[in-house]
């Protein structure tokens, strides 16, 4: 990654499209040399900024036409990077993308810019901090309706707003307190100073606690909910996945033991991506060492997951007892589980209704009773997802950060010397400032934007 320095003298340009054909692609440029470049590639005056024009694109050595389309510029700071910006809108064959991008390349002071560089440059010039930044990131990667709507709000400042706010309010605490410092008189502090200092501290430590109490509701919608399908050997978990990924994800067969290794099938359910994954069925291994692998792989993936689809085969009544009993398999039974019997078109209605009582009845085979399975699934993921209206933690870095603050600020009610006291509050107001970008970060920088397209 190059110095913020050099970034700011050079003007850049990608395409921020996809590579490939297409109807229309777009090439992006922004740097102080936006007006020289469109006066070299599409001839004629500076359009208006924010409006369209049909341009003639030329390499601009020889004159010779590359394409005919739309320009758009940008006066910056009026821009996604706060600088001078352009848009180079042509038809999108391999051919014409790659003949404006060598056009560009030989203008003196322009170069391809590297990965994540055009974001960078809009957080440098102070148009977006690192958690809006990251919002970006997961709004280009969003796949349901639901990893949408939380990265919008992201991107509108929501997480800014709050941690803002605390940052703000710890930031004003401390100065409080350094002029009580330039006041003080030997180790002694004004009562009613110390009493305003702590209620402020254990006001906000009070919120940012709360905000962590969240059962990582933010990072599960943004990487996908976990959901295990465990059970026996042939209770129909591999048909069972393949009926919900409406293809043939897993091996089916009437052998047990099929399934060795863990099979994840990636989900839209009700707006909030699902991973569900089929497991090797769960007995005591028959000697083979790759099947104890599989199972014990299948153990720890249930462990982990959000939700744990618990598989019988409903006409083996003496498995799924052994189970239920926790002689086998108990330490998978619990809040978290749902007990599905399958093959119900094996079955009587009589049997049937039983096995009701106690989980679903379903078919892998033929798809009955799965519906209603998936809106209990779809209800049960949407409850938690609702369960707080706060902005949600989107991101390990910034719990790391936040716990680092509560440790902070926990110091600072226990601290006696206002000294001590005022140390504390500036790391707790660091470790917020890493989540906002606003100390300190640089090596952070780096890793973030490089995770960006090189159009971004």
């Amino acid at each position: 990654m190059m110095s913020a320095d050099t970034q700011t003298q050079d003007t850049i340009y990608a395409l921020a499209t996809a590579f490939g054909k297409s109807g229309v692609a777009i090439i992006r440029v922004s740097g102080p040399l936006v007006a020289q470049v469109v006066s070299a590639v599409a001839p004629g005056n500076t359009p208006e900024p924010r409006k369209a024009v049909m341009r003639n694109f030329v390499h601009p050595e020889t004159g010779v036409m590359i394409d005919k389309g739309l320009l758009l510029y940008f006066k910056g700071p009026h821009s996604f990077t706060g600088e001078d910006c352009a848009e180079f809108q042509i038809h999108g064959s391999i051919a014409t993308i790659e003949a404006i991008q060598n056009a560009l390349s030989i203008l003196q002071g322009v170069r391809r810019a590297e990965a994540g560089e055009f974001t960078r440059r809009a957080f440098d010039n102070g148009l977006m901090d690192l958690t809006q930044v990251d919002a970006l990131a997961d709004l280009i990667a969003a796949e349901t309706p639901m990893q949408l709507s939380q990265a919008l709000r992201q991107l509108g400042g929501g997480l800014s707003q709050l941690y803002g706010d605390w940052m703000q309010r710890l930031t004003g605490t401390l100065a409080y307190l350094e002029a009580a410092i330039d006041f003080v008189d030997g180790d002694e502090v004004d009562e009613e100073v110390t009493d305003a200092v702590l209620v402020q501290i254990k006001d906000i430590l009070h919120a940012i606690i709360e905000h962590l109490d969240d059962q990582r509701r933010g990072e599960r919608l943004r990487d996908g909910y976990k959901i295990a399908v465990v059970g026996p050997p042939n209770a129909g978990k591999s048909s069972f996945v393949n009926q919900l990924a409406q293809r043939d994800v897993a091996i089916v067969s009437s052998i047990a033991g099929t399934t060795r290794d863990i099979l994840e099938c990636h989900l839209n359910l009700g707006g909030m991506p699902v991973i569900v994954a089929d497991t090797a069925g769960l007995r005591k291994p028959q000697g083979d060492e790759i099947e104890a692998i599989g199972i014990k792989r299948a153990e720890d993936w249930a462990q982990t997951a959000d939700l744990k689809l618990l598989m019988f085969d409903g006409r083996d009544a003496e498995t799924w007892k052994v189970f239920k009993a926790g002689k086998q398999g108990q330490s998978l039974i619990d809040a978290q589980s749902i007990l599905i019997y399958n093959k119900a078109d094996c079955l009587g209605s009589r049997e049937i209704d039983v096995l009701k009582k106690d989980g679903f009845v379903i078919s892998a085979k033929s798809g009955e009773g799965v519906p209603e399975l998936l809106r209990v699934l779809t209800s049960k993921l949407q409850a938690h997802v609702s369960a707080n209206t706060s902005p949600a933690i989107t991101r390990e870095r910034y719990r790391v950060a936040l716990q680092e603050c509560v440790e902070n600020l926990n110091a600072a009610i226990e601290d006696k010397t206002i000294e001590l006291r005022a140390e504390d509050l500036r790391l707790a107001v660091r470790s917020l400032g890493k989540v906002l970008g606003i100390v300190d970060v640089e090596d952070l920088l780096d890793i973030i934007f490089s995770d960006f397209c090189i159009g971004k």
